[in-house]
């Protein structure tokens, strides 16, 4: 009645998305639904179909997880996790493509779709939404469709009617108000989408604000609602295709640097740079070959990264020669625009991510690592030790005494008393003390278990001794004793 424009529009509504999504994955024979906290309670926040008769029976979204136990105590439920939702929506708008190639996200559960030209491709509108409802459900998902000229009607239809429903036969709930803006309306009379569009506009704007008659102007046509479809992903990969086969290492590295000049161009419009790098080389035999290059950080500057592909492109068989490359970013992170003059980063951190990226490509990059600071006073837990290509290097240690450059197990000495040893033996060898410095009292952090931490605290003293050695020395005062953990450079 009010929607006959030419325009096409189709709503896809999954009212059970998020357990469609879990279920997919793990079957489960029985009541089930997904469970989100809010404040201090846990509430359900998506049933599955074989719960519908426990939800007549009383069950609902929203409605607490003890008090749905008791009315379904079969319930199964496990945690909700809306993150993994929008990235499955996200998943089921690139499979929606397939009827048009105009599709947005609608809320949290929906998508819309502009087929307007494109029915006829399946058949007619009634044979595309019957291959919608097939696939969705061989694929295990609840889908309810509406279709309509506008966005709102096709809204309206997929939650509260059927596909053809006349829209002034809707009630006033699928013109995506709030709930008491409904309530509101039905207490009027105004039950029906017809009746409120029937009824005067001027005092309906005065009591419910203009949101009311937005709602709709865009159900009805009168006001436009554009959809929007999420941007693509861009595509960090170029292909060269060569007039004649290369075999040589110098034609391969030619071939690389063409590939990366684009590769990179691309990086910085994006502004991201590239970690994991796949060189994919095509023989005129079908054979293919890859050169996977690991970066120590983020990188689109041609210049460095292009040696770096040197070692792995010596040991490409090359057979009959090399007709097609292939370059493609696989791993990519954000890299803003950096200062070129004064102020810019030093040379030798460019030398030194190259360096750690040549070692990575022979060892490992998980196996070059460093040693960063960590918030402890504990001898034992006061550094970390991390891969350097996953973390940035720090100044050192702030606001504690000097730490030895060695550090080892403790070490007992033979030693009586509390005061600093004059004359000790430790691993063969006799020492005299020139100067003993401390002490410095480290108490066990009792929140943490440790063997080694229980005897109690420790007086660390950094003993100079007259034959050159520097030796970090504790006594325990609880437990007499000397012992030897570390020594100085």
């Amino acid at each position: 009645m009010f929607d006959g424009m030419n325009r096409r529009i189709v709503c896809m509504w999954f009212p059970r998305l998020a357990s469609n999504r879990v279920l997919r994955a793990c079957p489960i024979d029985g009541p089930f639904a997904l469970v989100a906290r809010q404040g201090n309670a846990e509430r359900l926040h998506c049933l599955n179909a074989q719960a519908e008769r426990a939800e007549r029976a009383g069950l609902h979204r929203g409605m607490g997880l003890a008090d749905a136990r008791a009315f379904c105590p079969d319930l199964i439920s496990r945690p909700a996790t809306p993150e993994a939702d929008a990235r499955f929506l996200a998943t089921l708008r690139r499979w929606a493509i397939r009827w048009c190639p105009w599709v947005g996200i609608e809320g949290a559960d929906g998508l819309v779709l502009d087929v307007t030209g494109a029915a006829h491709l399946w058949g007619g509108e009634a044979a595309m939404l019957a291959d919608m409802r097939g696939r969705a459900a061989r694929a295990g998902l609840d889908l309810r469709l509406g279709l309509g000229a506008t966005r709102g009607a096709a809204w309206a239809r997929a939650h509260c009617g059927t596909p053809d429903q006349p829209l002034d036969s809707l009630p006033v709930t699928a013109l995506r108000l709030d709930g008491d803006t409904c309530t509101a309306l039905e207490r009027m009379g105004l039950r029906r989408i017809g009746d409120l569009a029937g009824a005067p506009r001027a005092p309906l704007a005065r009591r419910f604000g203009p949101e009311l008659l937005l709602r709709l102007d865009q159900a009805l046509g009168r006001q436009d609602e554009p959809i929007t479809p999420a941007p693509e992903p861009p595509h960090y990969g170029v292909r060269l295709t060569l007039s004649e086969p290369v075999g040589l290492l110098a034609d391969a590295m030619a071939a690389t640097e063409r590939l990366l000049g684009a590769l990179c161009a691309k990086l910085q419009a994006q502004n991201a740079g590239a970690r994991r790098l796949v060189l994919t080389l095509f023989r005129v035999d079908r054979a293919s070959q890859q050169v996977e290059l690991r970066l120590a950080a983020p990188l689109r500057a041609p210049e460095r990264i292009l040696p770096l592909f040197e070692r792995g492109l010596a040991e490409v068989d090359a057979g009959f020669g090399i007709d097609q490359i292939r370059l493609e970013a696989t791993l990519v992170e954000p890299l803003p625009a950096q200062q070129t003059g004064l102020g810019a980063t030093p040379q030798h951190v460019d030398r030194l991510t190259d360096l750690i990226t040549r070692i990575g490509a022979r060892i490992g990059l998980e196996n070059v690592q460093r040693f960063l600071p960590a918030d402890s006073h504990i001898p034992e837990r006061s550094f970390l030790i991390v891969p350097a290509a996953y973390s940035a290097p720090e100044s050192g240690w702030r606001g504690s005494p000097p730490r030895p450059l060695r550090l080892f197990p403790p070490e007992p000495i033979t030693v009586t008393g509390s005061a600093p040893p004059a004359r000790f033996h430790w691993r063969r060898m006799e020492l005299h003390a020139a100067r003993a410095t401390g002490p410095e009292r480290i108490a066990p952090e009792w929140w943490l278990a440790d063997e080694g931490w229980r005897s109690g605290v420790r007086d660390y003293w950094r003993i100079d001794t007259r034959q050159g050695r520097r030796l970090w020395l504790f006594h325990t005062p609880q437990n007499p004793g000397w012992y030897v953990q570390g020594e100085f450079a």
